[in-house]
């Protein structure tokens, strides 16, 4: 059977919003493994609801990342503020997933450009993109210098909120 013939593990819904996502990952022309494990492990995540169904899920759904579908043709079929939100915030995650090489920034240009477009066909509130954007930290910002003291400086920040 070819993959046209099985029927996708996850609802027509679902598969627009990892179609997005894929999209989203592709902009630079390159899927990346780290894209692959991200976006495998989030629809795992989202659409599966124990680990046989995660791993299953993981197993069938790559076959469909390999689909590059424009942004354009997948974005307007997803309908609910939810969904879109959804899109935005793991299409802004997987595109800063990984870098094609150590001196490229982690959003290079390509996928910058399709953010904006990606951003501009969900046509959400600018703040619910910004709050989107602003709950989303990149891998290697997330401690800077280290565990410890990213948790003491956050400490130190309620404490001194609680006067």
């Amino acid at each position: 059977m070819t993959l046209q013939e099985i029927p996708p593990p996850i609802n027509p819904r679902q598969m627009d919003i990892l179609r997005a996502v894929a999209a989203m990952a592709w902009a630079d022309g390159k899927l990346e493994p780290d894209e692959i494990k991200l976006m495998l492990d989030e629809f795992a995540t989202l659409f599966a609801q124990n680990d046989t169904e995660r791993s299953t899920l993981k197993a069938r759904l790559k076959d469909y990342l390999g689909q590059n579908i424009p942004l354009e043709e997948v974005v307007p079929h997803i309908k609910s503020i939810e969904d879109r939100k959804m899109t935005l915030r793991l299409g802004y995650q997987v595109i800063q997933a990984s870098r094609r090489n150590p001196n490229e920034p982690m959003i290079n240009l390509d996928e910058a450009a399709a953010y904006q477009r990606l951003v501009r066909i969900l046509d959400l509130p600018s703040e619910v993109v910004a709050d989107i954007e602003a709950s989303i930290v990149p891998p290697e910002e997330s401690y800077p210098h280290g565990l410890i003291k990213a948790l003491a400086s956050r400490l130190h920040k309620l404490l001194g909120n609680v006067k």
